[in-house]
Parts: C-alpha cells; structure tokens; sequence
C-alpha cells in the first residue's frame, strides 16, 4: 500500500492529485521551482521540496533531481501528472531503480508509445518524409509531449523552414527533446479521444469518447464527454482501435488515445500516456476518480471486467490568463480574486493574491459541468462562468461563455477550424457602458463630506477610466439628496456595491478595486490620473513587447543597421512555453536594437525600431 506520494509536477494537476491523496490517506509530497515557492501545489503539500531554479529545464525536467526529492522526503510513489516528464520513459525507469512505485505505464509502453512517430509505425501509419507542394498543407509536430507545444501548420513550403525551427525550440524548452516529424493536415474535422484504463492482469476498459475540437494553436479550449453526434459503429470502431492501441503496447493505467474525425472516418493521432487535462469530464460522466483508480492499478487491484455506465454529458472550459482578441497573448500578474459558483466543479492551481508569472503555463483553472443533456450542461457551464468572480489580468472568460453559447457549438457541428472562423466574432468588446458610473460612484462613496450646504449649485465631479481600450469620462454631483448623475437615477452607492435606475430598471454592479485597477461586475476598468502626464512620442516602427518574456533567440547577424524586410523574424520571445515571433513591421533598416538574448522584458518595452524608407 502507498503511503506517502510525490507529485512530479506543479499547479493545477498537482493540487488534483493532492486531493485525491486526502481522500486516500495518503501523504503528499510537492516539488516547486524558486518561482513556485509560495505557489499553491507547495502549501497545500504536506510536504514540498524545492527544485533550485526558475526555468522548466532546471527544474521539473530535471528527472534525477525529482527522484532525488522524493527519496529524501521518505515518499514510496511518484505521480508524474502531465507534461513535463510525464511522458519520459527514462524519468519512469529512474523512479522503479530509486525503489519507488511509478503511477503510470511500464517505461516500455512509454517508449513506445510517447513518441508520436513510432506511435504511428506502431499503428502502421508513416510521416511524411520530403515535403512537395502537393503535400500542403502539413502540420509540424513535436515527437513527444502534448499541449500544443511544438506544433505549426505549414501551408506554402516556404515557411517550412522556419516552422521546423521554431517546433524544435519550443519543445526542446517544454519537453526537453527537439524531435519534430511532419503530416498531413486534414481540416475540417473534429478532435475525438478515448479514455482508457488497463490494470496488470490483461482488464482494459475504453471510457466512453471526449470531444476536443475547441482549440487555439492545437491547445484544447473546450472538452465534453461524450463525443456527440457520433454514430454508434463509429464510436465502437474508436473504442477497438483504442483497445487494440493499448494492448499493443501492454499498457497499465489511465491513458488516452486521440483521433481526427473527418467524413466519417476515424485517423488515429497519437496515443498520450498519461493523465489528460480533460479527465474531468469522463470522471463526472462516469462517476469515477482516475487518479484514485491510477493509485489502486499501482498497487496491484484489478479492474472489475466490466467498465461502469455512463450517464448524462459533461463539459469542461480551460480558464486561461490570455488576451484571445490579441493573438492569445499570454497575461502576468496578480489574480486578486478567483470564485465560481457551487455548481460547478473548479480545479485550479491558484487562489486569491496568487502572482500569474511568466514561466509556466497560462491556465489559471478548469470549470466543469455535468448535467443530465448536453444543452443542460451547457446552459449550467455558461452561466457560472457568467458568474463567476475573476479579478486581475485579462483572460478569456468572456470567449468561453459565447462559444459555448455559439450557434454552431450548441448543435455540434464544431470542427477544429471554430475558431479560425468566428474569432474576430467571439472577442468584439462588449464592455458595460454604465461601468464606469459605477466605478467612480463607489470611489466616492465617503469621500465628500461638507461642513454645511449651500443654496448654489455644487460643481460636478470628473472622473476618467480606460476601459475595453478607450478612454471614458464620468461625471456626478453630491448634493442634498445624495449623489446625481445626468440621466440615471442613483438608487445605492456603497464602496462595494452601487445601484443604478436605469430607464426604469433596476441594475446592481459590485466594485472591486485594487489601487488603479478596478473590476465593476465582470468589465475590468483602469483609474486615469486627472492630470495625466504628457509621454514621449514613439519613434515611428516601434517594435514593443506584447507580453512579458525572456528574448531566447535572435536573428543570425541581427545588429543596428542591418537591412530587414517585412515579415521577417527579428527575435522570439518566450512565454508562458510558448515562442512568440517578433517579426520586421516593414522593409527598411533596422535603426536600434535595444534587447539581447536571454533578457526578460515587460509588456510594453521597447524591443526594436524598424525605420522604413520615406
């Protein structure tokens, strides 16, 4: 029996684990980069051992530094999550030689399997080898690891090169191999797995189907179980084939093999050996905890021969701290205030006053409903995200609330191409036009006090707030009746809670403030100065950081001077394990360069200046 276990990984899925471990009696053990410290995988741990170091490669890469950590802290198991070394067949030996119990598949069927290429040579199908015109487009796809790292779609053949090099960077830094191949890319169609789980005495049971076709840069967005509209000879053709997937490899635990749907076909993807950020939304539908199940396999328990029924249908959202209306870019700071309503289920790496930094990964939680119909979940997920309380940096709640909404998600016809279509649609800024009335209404609330009225008139008050990328300005008065303002009536105004007449309705906004930043129900506000001061003009081709990041690589022979041309790639920029490309704004000269590589910038700095001909 495990007594005490060691989660090999971070954040969200580390506190999941830990969970389950309470319910168990199991002890836990976490491990946390310098970053991570006060993170809170490592608080709620019993125990936590630092990893020294703030990048994923000297860190939770590091296999004999984690073995290491778990053999001091007295753990019998190793949980390795996903990610990271998740997938590492070598990390799974070194855990079994240190005496512990591995909760995952033999290394074999790692190895086997981890590999996307030999994967597919298992399954009888070869990559592509020379890339000819006739073949595009191709998707660029890293050999081992998941989460859409590493991964490009290539549509002219020049830009192969570029999106070799860039999957290879990217995930050297996020899995710790550069192994890249290329395939077919086949558009439209839908993302669908098959959850599996395998015990030691030869039991495999194929757990219903997921959905996975909301996804940005091959990242899933949005995941239900089951599958729908799927015909029933489909699904069992994707359960055999998941089977036949598993016991090829003689594989042991929780698993998942990934297909694209397309014209009624199924084409196997790749089979990922490990537990899936989507395994919520099987558990609910089948009323089991994996990683309970993972620990029992672990120990030796056999399945009953019978996998359990499924009832009803269960949708997840990823909440992530991003800007989708600007290139997904990945957003920092401090998540003043995290809440979802009771009727959902909220898995999370953080809570209230945690620091979103620049090294790991932008998800911020997981909202999963479950409800007898798939309309009836849809309806309970989007109104809790609706309702939820997310104070701090941008991230794309309101996205998840009108996709789910979405005509063509609500009656299933979505492909993996949703949002290449209805992007620009699902992120138009819709911001509360009375939100700043609010703001400035609750600010002052007790701010005025008057030793004695007078019969004039008093003055009305200005205040200035940015919202959705505009500047607006409010104005009130205090008199003896209270505070006015121009064609609302003012019902409440509390520090906390304002109540607008408006046309006769009445609406409540509750006021957040956090010093400048301010949040007024959903619609995020920034506090302007009355006086602002005056800026300095930005020379003209500017090149300024969209987020913060290290500068992990520049263009060969980058200096002041040098001729560029539009499009071209002048540095990249690392994120959240994502590579951003700063590109050239237009053909001229490169007249500053103001960064080196290995820096760490702000949102906002300024990277370059391109200065075009006159």
């Amino acid at each position: 029996m495990i007594s005490t276990l060691l989660v090999a990984n971070r954040g969200e899925i580390a506190c999941r684990i830990f969970r389950t471990c309470a319910e168990l009696g199991i002890r836990t053990v976490a491990v946390h980069s310098d970053p991570d410290e006060n993170a809170l995988h490592a608080r709620v741990a019993d125990t936590a051992v630092r990893l020294p170091g703030a990048t994923p490669a000297d860190t939770y890469l590091r296999a004999d530094l984690v073995v290491k950590a778990a053999v001091s802290a007295g753990a019998d198991a190793v949980h390795p999550g996903y990610g990271f070394l998740s997938e590492n067949a070598d990390f799974a030996r070194a855990v079994i030689d240190a005496g512990l119990v591995w909760i995952g598949p033999p290394p074999e069927a790692i190895e086997a399997m981890a590999s996307k290429t030999r994967a597919k040579e298992l399954m009888g199908i070869a990559p592509l080898g020379e890339v000819a015109q006739s073949d595009l487009p191709v998707l660029v796809k890293a050999a081992a690891g998941g989460g859409g790292r590493g991964m490009r779609i290539v549509r002219r053949l020049d830009e192969l090169t570029t999106a070799l090099e860039a999957a290879r960077a990217e995930a050297t830094s996020a899995f710790g191999d550069g192994e890249v191949f290329v395939e077919p890319y086949i558009e439209p169609g839908r993302h669908v797995e098959v959850q599996i789980l395998a015990d030691t005495h030869g039991t495999v049971w194929p757990l219903g189907t997921r959905d996975c076709s909301l996804q940005r840069r091959h990242q899933k967005v949005i995941e239900e179980a089951p599958a729908p509209g799927l015909p029933e000879g489909l699904v069992k053709e994707l359960h055999a084939l998941a089977v036949r997937a598993a016991r090829a490899v003689a594989y042991v635990g929780a698993g998942t093999v990934e297909f694209l749907v397309a014209d009624g076909r199924a084409h196997f993807l790749e089979m990922n050996t490990r537990l899936q950020v989507e395994h919520p939304v099987t558990e609910a539908v089948f009323d089991l905890d994996l990683v309970a199940e993972q620990i029992r396999v672990a120990e030796g328990h056999a399945l009953p021969l019978d996998a359990p029924r499924a009832r009803g249908h269960a949708i997840e959202a990823r909440l992530y701290a991003e800007d989708p209306a600007r290139d997904w870019t990945p957003q920092t700071g401090t998540l003043h205030r995290l809440a979802v309503p009771d009727s959902v289920r909220l898995d999370t790496g953080y809570t209230d006053g945690d620091e979103i930094g620049v090294h790991y990964d932008a998800m911020l939680a997981k909202v999963v409903a479950h409800a007898p119909t798939r309309a009836e979940a849809l309806r309970r997920l989007a109104h809790a995200l609706e309702q939820a309380t997310l104070h701090g940096p941008a991230t794309n709640r309101d996205l998840l609330v009108r996709s789910l909404r979405h005509e063509e998600f609500a009656s299933a016809r979505m492909d993996t191409g949703f949002y290449d279509r209805h992007l620009t649609e699902l992120t138009a800024p819709t911001p509360d036009p009375h939100a700043p009335l609010a703001a400035a209404l609750a600010d002052a609330h007790g701010r005025s006090r008057f030793g004695g009225w007078r019969n004039l008139p008093s003055q009305p008050q200005t205040k200035r707030y940015l919202m959705a990328g505009e500047e607006h300005e409010v104005h009130y008065r205090h008199t003896r009746e209270g505070l006015t303002a121009d064609g609302v009536r003012v019902v409440h105004a509390g520090a906390r809670l304002v109540v607008l007449d408006i046309d006769g309705i009445r609406r409540k906004f509750e006021v957040s403030g956090y010093g400048d930043q301010v949040h007024v129900n959903n619609t995020p506000l920034t506090a302007l100065p009355r006086f602002p001061d005056a800026k300095a003009q930005l020379a003209p081709g500017s090149l300024l950081a969209p987020m913060p990041g290290t500068v992990v690589r520049m263009a060969e022979g980058l200096e002041a001077g040098a001729p560029v041309t539009a499009g071209q790639p002048l540095l990249w920029l690392e994120a959240m394990k994502m590579q951003h490309v700063i590109a050239a704004p237009a053909t001229g000269t490169l007249e500053a360069l103001h960064v080196t590589e290995g820096q760490q910038v702000e949102p906002g700095s300024l990277l370059a200046v391109v200065q075009a001909p006159l």
